[in-house]
């Protein structure tokens, strides 16, 4: 089973895969609607508002927590070292 490389989620069907291409290495929620990956930016945004959402963090905490898991993904550790 692979996992995202930009959120971490596990991808065990075409479904979860972006497209529907298995071949990608990042997940629907990580896609562009063209296909692309999402920018850091773009991930860390969707992140933050996820973990407002679900776990009703305050914004300053929701993105702290966003930019600890995103330093410890593959697509983004090499912006925090």
């Amino acid at each position: 089973m692979k996992t995202c490389i930009a959120c971490g989620m596990p991808m065990k069907n075409g479904s979860d895969f972006a497209m529907g291409d298995e071949n990608k290495n990042y997940c629907v929620y990580c896609a562009r609607l063209d296909g692309t990956m999402q920018s850091f930016d773009e991930k860390k945004e969707s992140l933050v508002n996820f973990i407002i959402k679900t776990q009703g963090l305050a914004h300053e905490a929701a993105e702290s927590a966003a930019l600890s898991m995103m330093k410890k993904l593959p697509a983004w550790e090499s912006l925090f070292t």
